[in-house]
């Protein structure tokens, strides 16, 4: 490391990514070149754009971008693996490559990269080893968005995940807290929830989030909703002990149920009761597809995980050694 200058790598997953990569590389790399030129960063810094399946030609942007400036450096996957293992390839890969830290933010640079400097001063000069990019405001969300959005993070949070309010993976990592992510070996990755397992000191730096400036967002609300069940059920068992809860509950309304109906019949007051006996039958039954369903989802991620598959596989990485 030259005169103790952080090396510092910049890791962006890309999905079809075609329309913003031109303008993402041109925004990243002014400022690699703004924080190398006033001393920050090393000269060995990088930026990682991990291509995760794209089926337009964002690999060929990234390749031409790697063949134009030293800076850029692509990792190709074998295939789709989602936006959580192809931030894992890239962070992993600037672990090997031995920088003294990784930031990893999305291509559309929604973001703000400016809160890099911040996140950089926090990590040279106070130890920082973790530093959350977070939101500081939802001004421009519609109120759907705004609404859904921090919603997802109540229910995490009520559901027992410790995950960092308004954020998502804006964030820096030093090397060893990239080494201890790597000790991390589930399949079903939500990094959300396992970076703040890491320990270490960390801090937040806060900016606000910019419209994006073209393509379509990769999470709409389809896909939060399944990366929200994702994070649940890789972070806690707390939806299980709910079903054990609810099903204690029912048991104890099913003893009162059954004194209540014993004394109705000495007393010579018995009703037909096919009212009430048709809503037990068809709430009983949901309840326990309910059961079956978030018991089977915990039993499917741990024959998943007894499997141990690789997360991702790259089939090409373009690397600079100068």
């Amino acid at each position: 490391m030259e005169n103790n200058k952080k090396i510092i790598y910049f890791v962006v997953p890309c999905y079809n990514e075609e329309e913003v990569l031109p303008e993402t590389s041109k925004r990243l790399l002014e400022k690699v070149e703004s924080l190398v030129s006033c001393d920050k960063i090393s000269d060995k810094s990088r930026i990682i754009f991990v291509n995760d399946g794209s089926k337009d030609k964002t690999w060929e942007l990234i390749s031409q971008y790697h063949n134009e400036n030293k800076y850029f450096e692509g990792v190709k996957l074998s295939r789709n693996r989602g936006h959580q293992n192809a931030l894992l390839a890239g962070l992993m890969t600037a672990l090997e490559s031995e920088c003294d830290a990784a930031i990893s933010l999305d291509a559309d640079l929604q973001d703000d990269i400016n809160a890099c400097d911040e996140m950089i001063e926090k990590f040279s000069t106070q130890g920082c080893d973790v530093v959350y990019g977070v939101r500081s405001a939802r001004k421009k969300d519609t109120f759907f968005k705004k609404f859904t959005a921090e919603g997802f993070y109540k229910i995490m949070a009520m559901m027992g995940c410790e995950i960092t309010f308004n954020h998502a993976d804006y964030r820096l990592l030093s090397f060893r807290a990239l080494q201890a992510l790597a000790q991390y070996r589930e399949v079903n990755l939500f990094l959300r929830g396992i970076v703040p397992m890491l320990g270490y000191k960390t801090d937040k730096v806060y900016y606000e989030r910019s419209e994006r400036f073209a393509g379509e967002s990769k999470y709409p609300l389809k896909k939060m909703l399944s990366f929200a069940a994702e994070g649940i059920t890789s972070l806690t068992i707390k939806p299980i002990r709910m079903i054990t809860t609810l099903g204690f509950v029912c048991f104890v309304v099913s003893i009162i149920m059954l004194i209540y109906s014993l004394i109705r019949h000495f007393t010579g007051h018995t009703v037909s009761g096919w009212t009430s006996l048709v809503v037990s039958i068809w709430a009983l039954g949901g309840l326990q597809l309910l059961a079956i369903g978030i018991v089977g989802e915990y039993v499917g991620k741990t024959y998943l995980e007894t499997k141990q598959r690789p997360k991702y596989i790259i089939e090409t990485y373009l690397k600079n050694d100068e």
